[in-house]
């Protein structure tokens, strides 16, 4: 029996040996964390509120770890490019930086996923992103009714863009829900899209301010509403879509920092925290601020459950149009 047992301790013994010589298994405490660069994979392209944000957060997170913090964004493939780079990785230095949007809504525009959205686990929210409707100006709609009355008047004719899969669940909602028809048209970088809107070969957008700041300023998009909740000091003047009357358009934006659902829980709060202290600086809360984001830190759990709730309404929306849940690998 001293024998069988030995031989067990030995087995294990190899077997972890084994692992941490090929990677798979890396015991680094959550205090020593990080031993070396870290990268923010961000599922959407330069220029947009989250990527603004995540290169200040990343440069502030750089001098309090010692480490280089490093953004590499991939836009491509409907966010699937940034997800699988992300959880292919299984390493704690790689970790996701988005919009709760870019995955939410997945289970309901594809039958079959890549990745298991349960393995994505919240870190720390950052921010809540104002995602705004905007409008070609040569459409001649100065409102959100306007335009919706122009795509009852001429049913197939109009078009509308986004950047976030979840928005595209509500808008089709809304669609079939209002009795109107409109063309989606899909972008390869949505971002891009903003152009389109400017040049009117896309009317309407769905965005985040931060992406159409600069062409609503020079007037060549016409923000018509956004879709948070309550009003924004950022955009004064402009209503919401429940105060345009269409509240069904409601999406209050959720981004923040993800890891792996193996990451251990001290790791996660020891992040988290950082995360939190360094949105504490004022310097850095103006700065989110200005790229159209309202600052709300939040811990995992308090990310988790706003994610979760979001997730449910989806659901909701996805009934509507008749929609399952696609299997997940």
């Amino acid at each position: 029996m001293l024998m069988r047992w030995n031989n067990l301790r030995l087995g294990a013994a190899f077997i972890l040996t084994a692992l941490v010589l090929s990677g798979a298994y890396s015991p680094v405490r959550a205090q020593d964390w990080p031993t070396r660069a870290v990268k923010f994979i961000l599922p959407i392209g330069a220029g947009s509120g989250a990527d603004v944000a995540a290169r200040v957060i990343a440069e502030k997170l750089s001098a309090r770890w010692g480490q280089a913090v490093v953004i590499e964004n991939r836009p491509a493939g409907d966010g699937f490019v940034a997800l699988t780079t992300f959880l292919s990785a299984r390493d704690d230095h790689t970790l996701l930086y988005a919009p709760s949007t870019t995955f939410v809504g997945h289970p309901y525009f594809h039958a079959k996923l890549p990745y298991n959205p349960r393995e994505i686990a919240p870190i720390a929210r950052v921010s809540s992103t104002l995602v705004a409707i905007g409008a070609a100006p040569s459409l001649g709609a100065a409102s959100l009714k306007e335009a919706f009355d122009k795509a009852r008047a001429e049913p197939g004719k109009l078009n509308w863009a986004t950047t976030a899969g979840a928005v595209d669940l509500i808008v089709n909602a809304f669609l079939k829900n209002a009795g109107l028809t409109m063309t989606r048209v899909p972008y390869r970088d949505a971002v891009q899209a903003q152009n389109d809107v400017a040049e009117g070969r896309l009317h309407l957008y769905w965005a985040a301010y931060a992406i159409i700041q600069a062409q609503v300023q020079a007037g060549r998009i016409k923000l018509l509403a956004v879709t948070s909740s309550e009003p924004s000091a950022i955009v004064p003047g402009t209503p919401t879509a429940i105060q345009a009357g269409f509240p069904d358009l409601t999406l209050d934006g959720l981004v923040g920092l993800f890891g792996t659902r193996d990451m251990p829980a001290a790791l996660r709060e020891r992040i988290s925290a950082d995360v939190r202290a360094t949105l504490a600086d004022p310097a850095v809360l103006q700065r989110l601020t200005a790229t159209g984001q309202t600052v709300v830190p939040g811990s995992a759990a308090e990310f988790a459950a706003a994610i979760e709730k979001q997730r449910e309404a989806l659901a909701g929306f996805a009934k509507v149009l008749g929609i399952t849940a696609a299997v997940t690998e």
